[in-house]
């Protein structure tokens, strides 16, 4: 079967065959897989009313586990962003009525945040819509080849880290 990248890596080959073309058969592929899910991801959360942004929060507080509650902090360290940010989004997400902040009993100066009902019930939603499309997005591929690429890809990743936060 051939696609679009080895006609790409057959052309630079014409062009450059001083070069090891290998990292582009890859890294090509890799990109344009990217496109597609990403694609796939903004449906499967437009879909339930929420954003890639709003998933990433509703996402970790769901993840935490009943009561779906955590620290602005902790909510940083899952999700990566800036602390101006992270403020930004619990406001637009408290005005939605997807999560609510109440003073933290063990800090007087701190707040937590907590996934309300209508914000489980979202995130939950497009969760399964986001594992629908990821699963017709790997259809073609043989179950024992996935937990294989899932391997190779976390060898590939592993020197970079894996930052906590990555929808999901």
């Amino acid at each position: 079967m051939r696609d679009e990248v080895d006609e790409l890596v057959e052309a630079w080959a014409r062009e450059r065959t001083d070069l090891d073309l290998e990292p582009v058969a890859v890294f090509s592929r890799i990109s344009r897989l990217a496109r597609h899910l990403d694609l796939a991801r903004r449906e499967a959360f437009s879909a339930h009313d929420i954003e890639s942004w709003e998933f990433d929060v509703l996402a970790a507080l769901r993840r935490a586990g009943d009561p779906y509650e955590l620290s602005p902090g902790r909510l940083l360290r899952e999700t990566l962003v800036t602390s101006g940010t992270m403020t930004n989004r619990v406001d637009r997400l408290a005005a939605r009525g997807l999560v609510e902040r109440y003073p933290d009993p063990e800090d007087r100066r701190g707040v937590i945040v907590r996934l309300t009902p209508e914000g489980k019930a979202a995130v939950d939603g497009a969760f399964e819509a986001l594992l629908q499309a990821e699963r017709a997005l790997l259809a073609d591929l043989p179950q024992r080849d996935q937990a294989r690429l899932a391997t190779l890809l976390r060898t590939l990743l592993a020197p970079f880290g894996t930052p906590p936060g990555q929808s999901g």
